[in-house]
């Protein structure tokens, strides 16, 4: 269990702790000089099952808050120091304020220099601390009256301490590891070292990890957990790593974390829950502020999002922009304060670190907000789902949540989620959304087969893009293939279509081609080309051109060449032809080709180039060979 101290300056909360551990929590030598805690100090002693228990204690001068608050971040318990005599101060309402904000509801405290007061001195301060505690995260904690000096009330203060780190249980060890760094430093022989909490997962010696946000990767050369070598450590413990890679100590700062590769999302805005206390001004929209997050202090701007103006009391959805990049994961508890980081603003928990860039208000949005509350990742899923009709990014949604493989692929399997995977991304969508989806695509190819008779179908991508334009690319192939594997979407060559579809020659079309069919079909291995066929009839020579590309989308004519189309009976017995000259050579030759045919080698040619391009033959240097299976294309006359 670790431990942190809070309250005003020179209560003894250092002196508490060195009479509690025997260690001096305060190292720099300023601060022993001064006899003013600076910066965190930290301090172990071992339990009676063999564990260790850890402390951190935090500076109490108000300008030194953000240090304060670098400590207060992951720990479990709380012990609040009043001193007897001056009783509740400036520090110890703010450091309580903040205690609150942060929702640690686990704490004692400690009555300190009772050696020093009478005994009516000591029962008002007593009832000023109880007073003090109402309404707050604390309330109802123990007070203990003690004194470092003479070790007056100390041993029932270790006892209550060991008893609560005993019954303390375990942070589950699932998700990512993330570890908040507050301390980095060079030890000769060992190189860099970095110290934090951990937040989330595990983390053993050779592993490597990632220093976030700046990306700098490492490898974990050795590992120290609440001060004793250690080969593994887990969520809830202090640790001290050493690292090597290519950095310096001066690349690393209190402020960043040390993560596993795969979990760091680098995050500049995040949507929140925000609680203003009551004792505090009204927060309003674009407010500046300092935002605490595990170690770091940033600069950031606050927008609300379901208010404009955030009254003391209240509970509200708003964004954060910040200045740089971090990390964090849903959950994660910050702290606001204003831009000075004179005063405390508000406190507040990351719900989304994914925020979309429009529609933040509306009212499906803030519905989702409001299901990212619960401390339940399924009730937030079946929220997302809900609110979508292209599915939900899993693996956005998966960081969020700071879910690892394991858990995560359960969720989707407890919520019958039909998975696609795009790349390293992961798409979900309820088979309620998936049948919508593919009777909106049925849908769209009716529209179009009722819009343009004349044609064959629609082409996949102009499809997708009329019916299904929000839709992965992945999951409309996944749809498609299903629909084709059905039978309740057909596919002609490069054409998409319902079963029932057939293109219609018009009636005008018909009598136009009746004109120009002998021309066609007196030499059905070369017939004449668009212009030929123009000047012959005397039409004009556009015309022909588009009547023969509608009758070609209704398969009874092909493009083989520009502007020269074979009717599908030609190149039906053209197919057969080449098929016949594979087998007695192996391949297909324009100068043999030509020689069954007739006509010129250029004809030959692209007659050959033609089956290349639908798929019947492939083309090897000069010569083509016959592809067969099910990828090529069966003619029929």
């Amino acid at each position: 269990m670790l431990i942190g101290t809070a309250g005003h300056i020179d209560h003894g909360k250092t002196a508490l702790v060195k009479a509690l551990t025997g260690v001096n929590a305060d190292r720099l030598p300023e601060e022993k000089a001064r006899g003013i805690t600076v910066d965190l100090g930290y301090a172990y002693t071992p339990l009676p099952n063999g564990s260790r228990l850890g402390f951190v204690d935090v500076p109490g001068h108000e300008r030194l808050i953000h240090n304060m608050l670098a400590g207060a971040t992951g720990i479990d318990f709380v012990l609040l120091v009043v001193a007897a005599d001056d009783g509740p101060m400036p520090q110890t309402r703010e450091h309580l304020e903040l205690i609150d904000l942060l929702g640690l509801t686990r704490g004692a405290v400690a009555l300190t220099k009772c050696d020093l007061v009478e005994p009516e001195r000591l029962v008002e301060a007593q009832a000023e601390v109880q007073l003090l505690l109402t309404g707050t995260t604390l309330t109802g904690s123990p007070v203990y009256a003690v004194s470092a000096i003479s070790g007056q009330g100390m041993p029932a203060l270790k006892a209550h301490l060991q008893s609560a780190a005993l019954q303390q249980l375990a942070r589950p060890d699932d998700g990512r590891f993330r570890l908040a760094i507050d301390r980095c430093f060079s030890l000769s022989g060992i190189g860099t070292v970095v110290t934090g909490t951990v937040f989330s997962g595990r983390v053993a010696v050779g592993e490597h990890v990632q220093i976030a946000p700046p990306g700098l990767q490492a490898r974990v050369r050795s590992l120290h957990v609440q001060d004793q070598p250690a080969h593994q450590g887990y969520a809830g413990q202090r640790c001290a790593l050493a690292l090597s890679g290519d950095f310096e100590k001066k690349d690393v700062q209190r402020g960043m974390w040390l993560v596993e590769p795969s979990a760091h999302a680098g995050v500049q805005r995040f949507q929140a829950d925000l609680r203003v206390p009551t004792g505090q001004a009204a927060l309003k929209h674009w407010t500046a502020a300092h935002v605490y997050l595990g170690a770091d202090d940033i600069l950031a701007r606050i927008a609300l999002l379901d208010c404009q103006v955030a009254e003391p009391g209240s509970s509200v959805l708003a964004e954060i922009i910040l200045e740089r990049e971090t990390s964090a994961v849903r959950g994660d508890r910050f702290v606001l304060r204003d831009g000075g980081a004179q005063r405390t603003l508000a406190g507040g928990r990351v719900l989304d670190i994914f925020p979309p860039s429009r529609h933040k208000r509306s009212s499906e949005r803030l519905a989702l907000l409001s299901a990212l509350r619960q401390d339940d990742a399924a009730i937030a899923l079946g929220v997302a789902t809900s609110k979508t009709l292209t599915g939900v990014d899993l693996t956005r949604f998966a960081a969020n949540w700071n879910l690892d493989d394991s858990a995560a692929a359960s969720l989707w399997r407890s919520a019958g989620l039909i998975v696609v995977e795009e790349g390293a991304t992961q798409f979900g969508l309820v088979p309620t959304q998936w049948d919508s989806l593919a009777e909106r695509l049925v849908a769209m190819l009716e529209k179009e087969h009722q819009r343009a008779p004349d044609m064959m179908g629609v082409e996949r991508e102009r499809l997708r893009r009329m019916a299904l334009a929000s839709l992965p690319r992945a999951a409309f192939d996944a749809l498609l293939a299903e629909l084709l594997k059905q039978g309740r979407v057909l596919q002609a060559r490069a054409w998409l279509h319902l079963p029932g579809h057939a293109v219609q020659v018009a009636p005008a079309d018909r009598d136009l081609l009746a004109v120009l069919t002998p021309a066609l079909f007196a030499t059905p291995f070369n017939p004449p080309r668009v212009r030929d066929l123009a000047r012959a009839s005397g039409i004009a020579e556009e015309t022909v051109r588009q009547l023969l590309r509608r009758v070609a989308r209704a398969g009874e004519l092909y493009p083989v060449a520009h502007d020269h189309f074979f009717s599908a009976a030609a190149v039906a017995d053209l197919a057969t032809i080449v098929s016949r000259l594979c087998a007695e050579n192996g391949v297909a030759r324009a100068a043999a080709l030509r020689d069954v045919i007739g006509g010129g080698r250029k004809v030959a040619i692209q007659i050959l180039e033609f089956f290349d391009r639908t798929g019947y033959t492939r083309r090897v240097r000069d010569e083509h060979l016959l592809r067969g299976g099910s990828q090529a294309p069966q003619w029929q006359a």
